[in-house]
């Protein structure tokens, strides 16, 4: 069920209604309400899928209960290990077995040696990559005594299913979310009219700049060699935007969703294309990402600590491991390795933490020096992406080529209509405009309009909404439903 459709917009008040007026007075039926709702979100796709987050879901909870009552060192790794390779082992078999098949035969054939095998047309199940990692960072959690088991299943059950964020994020730590399940929850008008403004923001991202960037991006990028370099600089842009408005749209969504029914979720986007450097930008881009690789990954294998063999090894790790994440395509590893060179002289150097403030904090305009780091973080962002939305590396070769010739100066020339491109550059003006006087906010809506006239408060509510509605029509399917 996509968050911008007709079913969603008729599901979620129905959920609304039955959780406050009819299970406010029982945790227990509020928390099963939860999981019923959540179980039928997600099978709206694909019911049969529905297996695997129950299997999983008993799986960890099992193993969880088993990790408080054993004792032995041994039994214990066992334990975490069972969980770590069942779901890994799911997550494998589902994104990347024909990936690895693929590559296998191909190295083979490169030596001389033909090996018959067929690939499998696998369905990759939505979101499995986001409740994977939740689950685990239970078990993990749990493992290493920094959080106590579970004996409400129903509980757990609603914390790995929680519907709002299954599909696309964002991935909850079980110490943050679970516990919320155990206590009663109680209806704030404040809270949910601000849910309601998170709400309304990611709808404009994903309907708006989403939405009709990628109607931009994808005629560029899907005929790509039909363009001059220039215009290609614009499919770039175009996909830029189109990626963040859709992300950072349904984490919006999703958080603002959560208040609705009382829950607290992590902050996952904090305005990154505002960043002067990009360790900035890793720590505001899917932040509960890169926070689950830092902890259970990049921090177990040393971190910064040690010499400078280890600190390079680490990075390319991290990088590389979490471009894999994202899809099983060579594609999305170099992606994640050319980030890690980005990376690398910021940590050698020790300047990997000295833009951990606001930008332009207290200032209403960025410094000249300030607005230069910006653009420079920008541009090579911009330049990774090709490879996160080029087909394949050779199609992403071929597309940088063609931006690094004389073509690059010429004048971009697209075969959609100009006024079309136009009507959005604007939105993405407009866009850019609130969330830069929103960026010391946990979203950009939060503050922005609260202390001003009612008129002219709802004057700017009503407009998001007029944009929602004029750029309706161009409906994508949330970029991240795919990892």
């Amino acid at each position: 069920m996509l968050f911008n459709s007709i079913d969603f917009a008729i599901f979620l008040p129905i959920v609304f209604f039955l959780y406050w007026f009819v299970a406010n007075k029982n945790l227990k039926l509020q928390n099963f309400l939860i999981v019923l709702a959540s179980y039928t979100f997600y099978g709206w796709w694909d019911w049969r899928f529905l297996s695997l987050i129950l299997f999983s879901t008993i799986i960890d909870y099992s193993i969880g209960r088993k990790l408080q009552s054993e004792k032995k060192a041994r039994n214990r790794k066992l334990l975490l290990w069972t969980s770590i390779l069942v779901n890994l082992g799911f997550l494998g078999f589902f994104k990347y077995y024909n990936f690895f098949l693929d590559n296998f035969i191909t190295a083979f054939s490169f030596f001389g040696t033909e090996i018959q095998a067929s690939s499998l047309n696998i369905i990759l199940p939505v979101g499995i990559s986001f409740y994977t990692f939740q689950t685990l960072s239970y078990t993990i959690d749990v493992y290493k005594e920094k959080l106590e088991p579970t004996k409400n299943f129903i509980a757990f059950s609603a914390f790995v299913s929680f519907f709002p964020q299954l599909v696309a994020g964002p991935i909850e730590r079980a110490t943050n979310l679970l516990p919320q399940f155990y206590k009663k929850r109680t209806f704030e008008y404040n809270k949910a009219v601000d849910g309601l403004r998170q709400i309304l923001w990611g709808l404009f991202k994903k309907i708006v700049i989403a939405d009709n960037s990628a109607q931009i991006a994808n005629e560029i990028f899907n005929n790509s060699a039909d363009y001059s370099g220039s215009t290609l600089v614009l499919g770039a842009l175009f996909f830029t935007f189109q990626i963040y408005g859709d992300f950072s749209g349904y984490s919006d969504i999703a958080i603002g969703t959560s208040r609705l029914f009382g829950f607290n979720l992590k902050q996952n986007f904090a305005f990154p294309y505002f960043s002067r450097d990009i360790a900035e930008f890793w720590r505001r881009w899917h932040m509960s990402l890169s926070t689950w690789f830092r902890d259970y990954l990049y921090i177990p294998l040393g971190g910064s600590r040690g010499g400078t063999w280890f600190k390079v090894r680490n990075t390319f790790i991290i990088f590389i491991v979490s471009g894999f994440w994202h899809g099983a395509n060579w594609t999305f590893i170099v992606w994640g390795a050319l980030n890690a060179i980005y990376f690398l002289p910021l940590l050698l150097l020790k300047k990997n933490r000295i833009n951990t403030n606001n930008v332009a904090e207290n200032k209403r305009l960025p410094s000249v020096r300030e607005f230069m780091q910006i653009g420079t973080t920008f541009t090579i962002t911009v330049f990774a992406w090709v490879f996160f939305r080029a087909e394949n590396i050779s199609h992403a070769f071929a597309y940088l080529s063609t931006i690094f010739s004389k073509s690059l100066f010429s004048f971009p020339d697209v075969t959609i209509s100009k006024l079309y491109i136009l009507q959005v550059v604007i939105m993405i003006i407009l866009f850019i405009t609130v969330e830069w006087n929103g960026r010391t906010s946990k979203h950009a809506l939060e503050k922005i309009g609260l202390d001003w006239n009612k008129f002219y408060r709802l004057s700017l509510y009503f407009s998001i909404i007029l944009f929602i509605i004029m750029f309706l029509g161009k409906e994508q399917q949330f970029i991240y439903f795919q990892f």
